[in-house]
Formats: structure tokens, sequence, C-alpha cells
């Protein structure tokens, strides 16, 4: 027997157990949410798990009714979604039922909320007028106020009446809360139809208040009111790209890009227009359309080099992360370009953005060429990590495609640890990202696994597909280097069908790299070196300019495995000539693999040791990498300490292993 609300059913109050079922958690109601055949993504998921406050019947409801309706998702949200016609009917019926007194005392509850209700004197609002209301099931009074039977009955009370009855409740409501002065400029804001500056002030007011608190998307959706209520242009596009602001580390992207355009469409202001234009670049990367964002944002970078600075260098930071993900050599060339033309000023102007355009130097200069002119960069990177005492996103990006891997851990997990509220943590997409392939490559597989873990929360809350397909991807690489290769193509497909691999070489080339080496694991050396070999062409031009490198060593030793070893041989010196001659140390132990791997060597004795056939880095340079080889064929695989590091004799890079049975033993350990 089932019944809704707190009390048994009539004649079961005795001797039967009670289990009082209580409101989803909020990783719960999203994991239902997620299950929907429609799953509501950005602004509108957050309006439907606060509304619905954990009730299953309401998540399944409201998610139905953005479906069915995306322009109800990007209402007010000081307003209720509407329920779905047919639960609406019913509880209109029961509502329309009810006396007078009733129906207004329930419609102020309607539109007030919990912290309104309580304490506020509304004229009203008592619990006599309530009692018709509590008979009919759709609310509950009890010494804590009022309360709505179910969140569904609040929306369709609500709804259930014209816009000017609502407004009267609203301004009702407001004259008793003159001591909450956000309160107060909420109300009055839902109750105008027209603009007024005055309603306008003290909706901003309240948003500044929002974002000390940390609530950006709340703030947000305030400065986005308050620009629909400013008389004139200019307050328009101003407070439109204060909410887009906002908006911005709430992680969600459509709503940047429809508060940015709106704002275009208001304003001839030079400054407004550009930062419009740079938030709207920022969407674009996150709903990948990189190729309209790389133009979006390079064409903002030179507009603004000469007078707004500050606007130039976050546009061209944000186009090489485009040119990173997108690896073509056209976008890369642009950026750099760009970059060579936006020379600081001599003497600098006062809004020189100094540390800003220090940081995106670096980040580009990683992002379109990590492998080269090392002697004068990896020395000035650790200058301005030793510098800064926040822990900057960017710069550990930077790191950790320069091979600082120490580095690359350490900067992103400060960044992260300081966000200040998780409703502002949906730009820290990027950063999860960075920290996953960061902790792969430094052996911490583990907090891989929990980063992946974080980036595809954020994707799937905020409906970015470049990071779940990032996530997917990183998780991939993980198991397979596990051994867990069964887990890997499942995961591989859905990162593909995320994005496009064709624009996202840096995807495309993660893919073929887990792939290999997981087919590699269960014994399928034709097929592992078919797909690595997607990693370069036959001239030896890599698919990725840094991600296709990372796997030269597997590639080679697919090929010894499938006897491809001329073919693999050409491939890969060809690739390595593209690269600096000191590339690092990554790829300078990876590449001494590779040749080692395609040589003919002597054949050794069944007696005589056989070292690991790649040295792995010196002990006490934390910033090398943790290991040459992801396979585990030879060369490490494994997070637990090695033992051969007590056995001088193993670590030499002479010995290469010849192809024969498959390798029972990962660590760099001997085959039985």
């Amino acid at each position: 027997m089932s019944a809704r609300g707190n009390l048994p059913p009539a004649g079961f109050e005795r001797d039967f157990p009670d289990l009082l079922l209580k409101p989803l958690s909020t990783q719960d109601a999203g994991r239902l949410l997620d299950a929907q055949p429609h799953t509501p993504r950005g602004r509108a998921r957050e309006q439907v798990l606060a509304q619905a406050a954990g009730n299953p019947m309401a998540l399944i409801e409201l998610s139905q009714m953005i479906a069915a309706d995306p322009a109800a998702g990007r209402r007010w949200a000081a307003e209720p979604l509407p329920p779905t016609d047919r639960l609406a009917a019913i509880i209109a019926a029961r509502y329309g039922a009810l006396p007078g007194p009733a129906r207004e005392a329930l419609l102020l509850a309607a539109v007030a909320d919990s912290p309104d209700m309580t304490a506020a004197a509304v004229s009203g609002l008592t619990a006599a007028a309530l009692a018709p209301a509590e008979t009919a099931g759709l609310i509950r009074v009890d010494r804590s106020g009022p309360q709505f039977t179910h969140p569904l009955v609040r929306a369709a009370v609500y709804h259930a009446v014209p816009f000017a009855e609502r407004a009267a409740a609203r301004l009702k409501i407001a004259g008793s809360l003159h001591e909450q002065p956000d309160r107060y400029a909420w109300h009055r804001a839902a109750a105008a139809l027209e603009p007024g500056e005055h309603v306008a002030s003290l909706l901003e007011e309240t948003a500044a208040q929002a974002q000390r608190r940390g609530g950006a998307a709340a703030a947000a959706r305030a400065y986005e009111r308050a620009a629909e209520l400013s008389p004139g242009e200019r307050g328009q596009a101003r407070r439109l790209l204060a909410a887009a602001a906002l908006a911005l580390p709430a992680g969600q992207a459509d709503w940047v890009q429809e508060l940015a355009s709106r704002a275009l469409a208001v304003t001839e202001d030079l400054q407004l227009r550009l930062t419009a234009r740079l938030r709207i670049g920022w969407a674009l990367i996150w709903s990948n359309r990189h190729a309209d964002a790389l133009a979006t944002l390079i064409s903002v970078a030179q507009q603004a080099s000469a007078r707004l600075p500050g606007i130039a260098w976050d546009a061209i930071g944000q186009a090489g992360t485009v040119a990173y993900q997108t690896g073509t050599a056209e976008g890369r060339r642009a950026v750099r370009d760009t970059l060579d033309r936006m020379q600081q000023p001599a003497p600098p102007a006062a809004d020189w953005p100094a540390v800003l355009a220090d940081e995106s130097r670096m980040w580009i200069r990683a992002a379109t060429n990590p492998f080269g002119n090392r002697g004068e960069v990896i020395p000035r990177l650790h200058r301005m990590a030793d510098g800064t005492a926040d822990g900057h996103a960017r710069l550990g990006a930077a790191a950790w495609l320069l091979d600082e891997s120490e580095l690359a851990v350490r900067l992103p997990r400060e960044s992260l640890s300081r966000l200040p509220a998780p409703g502002v943590r949906g730009d820290s997409g990027a950063t999860w990202s960075a920290l996953q392939w960061a902790c792969i490559d430094t052996g911490r597989w583990d907090e891989a696994l929990a980063a992946s873990r974080e980036a595809a929360d954020l994707a799937a809350a905020y409906k970015m597909e470049a990071v779940a397909a990032s996530a997917d991807l990183a998780t991939a690489i993980v198991l397979a280097m596990r051994g867990g290769h069964d887990q890997v193509r499942p995961l591989v497909a859905n990162a593909l069908a995320t994005i496009d691999a064709a624009k996202y070489r840096g995807f495309a080339a993660r893919a073929w790299h887990a792939a290999g080496i997981a087919a590699l694991a269960e014994g399928s050396y034709l097929t592992g070196y078919a797909q690595l070999s997607h990693l370069f062409d036959a001239d030896g031009a890599p698919l990725h300019h840094h991600v296709s490198y990372l796997g030269i060593a597997d590639l080679a030793a697919a090929a010894v495995r499938a006897e491809r070893h001329l073919e693999a041989r050409t491939m890969a010196e060809r690739a390595l000539a593209r690269v600096d001659p000191a590339p690092g140390p990554r790829l300078e132990q990876l590449a001494a693999r590779a040749r080692g791997l395609l040589r003919s060597p002597p054949t050794p004795s069944p007696t005589s040791p056989r070292p690991c056939p790649a040295r792995l880095a010196t002990p006490g340079r934390p910033s090398g990498p943790s290991c040459t080889s992801t396979t585990g064929r030879g060369c490490g695989g494994s997070t637990t300490p090695n033992p051969s590091w007590r056995q001088p004799w193993r670590r030499s890079a002479a010995w290469v292993p010849r192809p024969g049975p498959r390798a029972r033993r990962r660590n760099c350990e001997p085959a039985a």
C-alpha cells in the first residue's frame, strides 16, 4: 500500500510499519534526469532540479514539459516551470473548486517561496483561509508554515490564474518584505510588465549580493531580468553581458551565447560588442563549433589588441585552446600569426594585462608547438608558476603539454581547490580534462579516473560534449593499460559519437591510441597496428601534432608483433624528423623505444639479463615522465613501485625485446 503525504491512509494507522520515502539526493536526481528520453541540459536542467526538490514524479513531469516546450526553460527562474497539460488540468480543477478566500491564500503561497511564507506576515495567508485547500490535499499547514504537498501542485496553481492576479499577489507579498531587500526586489521584478530603471537597479543590487555568496547562476538570472527591465539600450547590453559573465562560470554555454547575442543586438558600443563576441566565442568552443569559435576569437583579438588589450589577450588564449583541439596546421598558424602582432606597448599602458598576456603566450606556445624551443620555454614556465599563488589552470595545461608533469598536476589541483562554490564549477571542465591526462602521464591512474568522473559529471550537467568525450577517452586509456580491454570499445565509441573526429583531431588520435593498445592487450596485433597506424600518415605527418607522438612507441610495439618493421620504421623516422631534435624527455624516451623496437637486434642468450628497453625518468627529477609506453610490454604500465629500480642493469636502454610470444608480465620484468 502506498500513499502520498506523511500520514498513512485510513485504516492503516496502527499495526502496520511505515516507510517514509525521502526526496532523492541531488546526485540521484541527476541520474534520474539522465535516464529520461529527452534529458534537459544547462539552464533548464538546473531549473528542473531546483523545482522538483528531489521528487521523482516532478523530475519526470518537468523533463517531459521541457522536451515538449524548450522555450519554457528560458523563462525567468523566479517563476516555476509549468507542469504538463494533463496534470495541470487535474490540479486546476481542484483549485477552481475551492472557495474564494482559499484560492487567494493558495495563490499567495504559490507566488511566495518558503522564506517568504515563514518570515513575512502576509495578509490573507492564514491557516483558516488555507483549511479548504488542506482538506483537498493541496497543501499542508504546520508550525513551519504552509507547504505544498507536491512541487507540481505549486506550479499548477501558479499557472492556473492570469498574470494580473499573480502580479497582484507578488506586490502584496513584496509589501511585507521591506527588511529583505533581495526578496523585495525579486517580487517587484516578477510583478513588473513594463521597463523601469528603479526596479532594474534594485535587482542589480541583489545580483551583486548573490555573486558574493557564490551563487553565479542566481546572480546571472537577476542581471538578465534587470536587463529586461532596463529602459535604455546601453543599460540592457551592460546587464546582459554581466549576466553572460556569470553564466560562464556556471558552465552554461547555450545561455552565455543567448545573452551575448541579445547584447550585440542592442548596442553599437565597441567595447560592449567585442565583449559580447568574446563570450560568444567561448560558448562556441563548448558547443563543438570550433571553426566558428576560432574565426570569432581571432577577429576579436585583432580588433581589440590596440585599444582593449584585456579582451584581446583573453580571446587569443581561448583561440589557442581551439587550435590545440582541432590540431590543424592552418589553425595553429593563424593563432601564432595573430599572437606575433600582439606586442606589449613601450611603455605599457596602465590597463596592460601583464599576467594574462604572459600566460596566454605560454599557453599558445605549448598548444601550438609543444616539442620545440624547450630550452627557452621551460625556465620561463617555472618562473611564472613560482610567481603565482593562485594555481592558474592555463599554466597547468601548458605544463602538461610541455611535459612538466608534476607542475601539470599541482597547478590544476590548486585552481580547482579555489573554486568558491559548486555553482561556479562549470568553467572548470577544461581544468579537469588537463588534470586527468597529467595524472595518466605521471602514473596516478586512480586520480585520473576520479578526475574523469568529475569532468563527466560537469559535462552531463552543462552539455559540454568535448569535456565528456575527453573523460571517456581518458578512462578508456587507463582501462586499456590495466588490461580492461573489453571496456575500452564502448567508451571510445561513445566519445566518437559525441564529437566529430574529423574536426577534433586530438580526440581522434586519443581514440585510435586507446583502441590500439586495447587490441594489443588482447593479442590482436594486426588490428592494434592498423589502429595505431592512423596516428601518422605514410609520410610521417601526424594526425595531431601532440597526441600522435605519445603513441609512437606503442605503434612500434604493434609493428613488431604484426611483423610490419620496415613500414613502421619508415613512418616513425619521418614523423620524428618533423619535430625539434630536443623535444623533451618523454618524446626522447618514446622515440628511443620506438627505434629500439624497430631495429634488428642481436639475439640475447637465454641466461643474459633482460633490462627495460627504455630508460625511465631519472630519480630525483619529478617533472619527468613516469613511463615510456602504455602497453605494458617491456616498459611500465603500472602505478605500483617497480622493484627493478634497485637493479641498475634493468635500466639500460641497450636491450630490445625480439618478436615472440606475448609477454605475460608488466612492470619491465622479463617474460617467464
